[in-house]
């Protein structure tokens, strides 16, 4: 997804993605794991202050680009996913960017 404001925001995300890929190969012999989790919008205070929403109004906002629909992306979603990757049950995984969106579409 791109936006005609924002380059700045891109750029940093995709050079997060750019970064996980080669630590986890620097990394990964010696044993280091390295990868990332990209959410969609979540409704933090940080979130609201920038689009001047309350949480209601930006989930509600938010709700219609997600095709899993009766669930709003919340906070716990991520950390549940941070979680994942931190624990031995994604000991395997290297490199990855997990993402966290509900399936958005555009």
């Amino acid at each position: 997804m791109g936006s005609t404001h924002s380059t700045d925001y891109f750029m940093s995300k995709h050079a997060v993605l750019g970064l996980v890929r080669s630590a986890s190969r620097q990394l990964g012999e010696h044993g280091i794991r390295v990868n990332c989790v990209s959410p969609s919008i979540v409704a933090t205070p940080l979130a609201c202050s920038k689009t001047v929403m309350d949480a209601e109004q930006l989930e509600k906002a938010v709700e219609p680009h997600a095709s899993l629909k009766g669930v709003v992306l919340k906070v716990g979603h991520v950390a549940d996913a941070v979680l994942f990757l931190a624990s031995d049950d994604s000991g395997f995984v290297n490199g990855h960017n997990l993402v966290v969106d509900g399936g958005w579409v555009d």
